[in-house]
């Protein structure tokens, strides 16, 4: 059975490396997922640390209460969006954190869950609600969004070129009956787009699309952001994992642009070989690291 019942944490030694600068701190992992980090970070840290997981999807926060279970006194978990972490820490009375971490996109339990339906891989309802008690679908995007609309999100979440020809054959296709189901919607693209097997598959991009549109995911990425350096005690630690171009960009734009931050990584951390070939999922990954500057002598921290 893999150890990694609900998601294999991707880079979990760089992580560890990357924020555990304080063994007795207060960390946060804003997208605990089933809890790989969280529980590499507990091995390596002090029994005095204390971790706050977070995540928006309840079957998350069940896994990752089994994965974590020895650690349960120092443990808080959380269902909620990172982007309220000011929030959440407030209401555990908890001002400053030694380090934050963000893996951010979609995790292999949810992509491998047909009846989620993040992925065209199998055929599932077409969902993609990371919290799925909040209303908007996929579903509702595809078969009630005017077609400019569609095109709209399909370039600018999924840098898809070919976004007005999608969507005017998702448009022509709901005309008759709506679209259902992922593989209904990955089977118009390919017919829209043309597929040769072997290649990327044509639906790849649409598919990101959506799922950032529906989830607010660089929203939720941008709304976090600018709570973390308020957060972060003196030295304390951001650690971001992002998958695509779009997220990279907004958390590289943000660590550059913010006096309180001093980035660590003028490059990204990629993913070695070794993981890959363990982990292909793991194979866009980009690490980033910032770090809290000190705060100038004479001024209130």
């Amino acid at each position: 059975m893999n150890k990694y019942r609900f998601h294999r944490p991707v880079m979990t030694g760089e992580v560890c490396r990357c924020l555990a600068h304080r063994s007795d701190g207060i960390y946060v992992d804003c997208t605990v997922g089933g809890g790989g980090h969280a529980r590499a970070l507990f091995l390596v840290l002090s029994g005095k640390a204390r971790l706050v997981g977070i995540d928006r999807d309840p079957d998350a926060l069940d896994a990752a209460r089994g994965w974590l279970d020895p650690f349960r006194s120092r443990l808080t978990l959380i269902q909620g969006s990172f982007s309220d972490i000011d929030r959440i820490l407030d209401s555990l009375q908890i001002t400053q954190v030694s380090g934050i971490l963000c893996d951010l996109g979609v995790s292999s339990r949810q992509l491998d869950t047909p009846h989620r339906g993040f992925s065209f891989r199998e055929d599932g309802p077409l969902d993609m609600r990371m919290d799925p008690g909040q209303t908007l679908s996929a579903g509702q995007v595809i078969n009630t969004f005017p077609e400019r609309e569609l095109a709209d999100i399909l370039y600018r979440y999924g840098e898809e070129r070919k976004s007005r020809r999608i969507a005017r054959s998702i448009v022509r296709y709901r005309e008759k009956k709506p679209v259902e189901t992922t593989g209904e919607l990955a089977g118009i693209i390919r017919r829209a787009l043309g597929w040769s097997r072997g290649k990327i598959d044509p639906a790849t991009r649409s598919f990101q699309a959506i799922r950032i549109f529906v989830n607010h995911e660089l929203e939720e990425l941008r709304n976090a952001l600018e709570k973390v350096p308020a957060l972060l005690e003196p030295g304390g630690k951001i650690v971001i994992l992002s998958y695509h171009s779009l997220e990279d960009r907004q958390v590289k734009t943000f660590f550059r642009g913010d006096s309180r931050l001093v980035v660590e990584t003028k490059k990204p951390i990629l993913t070695g070989n070794n993981e890959i070939k363990e982990n292909p999922r793991s194979r866009s990954a980009r690490l980033r690291v910032a770090r809290k500057a000190p705060v100038p002598e004479g001024e209130k921290p």
